[in-house]
């Protein structure tokens, strides 16, 4: 079992679980915002999510404010404008950093290098794919689109 699996999570809705939830599955988790030039990814993958769920693809959306304050509302607020504006029902975090010393232990986990580095999250809506074994195969910049081709391939290889 990877140590991914045993990394607490609050979810948009005030529950608590772990990350372990996921375990079997192929999973997106992707930093998100509502108020960002890419908050239109939303849309994207949502679809990506209806195509694969079925598979075994589950998105974990992460809203986060600390790239320019795009992420001003409450939980509440997010869970509404994501479901209101774009169908949004892959499952949301509470709002959670993505950097610094209150970085949350999932990311600190995905942007690990090979040799144990931290590469710092550069921008909302980036994309982490993590295989059904736990392991991240797969990181992809903000502006990657859900639909890109690259992102489909890993997302694929990742439920294979």
């Amino acid at each position: 079992m990877t140590s991914l699996y045993s990394i607490p999570i609050t979810f948009n809705d005030g529950s608590e679980g772990d990350f372990g939830r996921f375990q079997g599955k192929a999973v997106m988790v992707v930093n998100v915002a509502s108020e960002c030039g890419f908050t239109r990814q939303y849309a994207g993958l949502e679809e990506l999510y209806g195509k694969y769920r079925g598979q075994g693809l589950e998105i974990l959306g992460v809203p986060c404010n600390q790239f320019g304050g795009q992420e001003p509302g409450a939980d509440a607020e997010i869970a509404e404008f994501c479901e209101r504006n774009f169908g949004v029902t892959f499952p949301l975090t509470s709002k959670a950093n993505v950097l610094g010393k209150e970085q949350h232990p999932l990311f600190a986990e995905l942007t690990r290098d090979d040799d144990g580095q931290p590469v710092k999250v550069k921008w909302n809506f980036e994309k982490f794919v993590i295989n059904r074994a736990g392991e991240l195969v797969g990181r992809f910049p903000s502006a990657v689109e859900p639909d890109s081709e690259d992102l489909l391939t890993a997302v694929e290889k990742a439920l294979a």
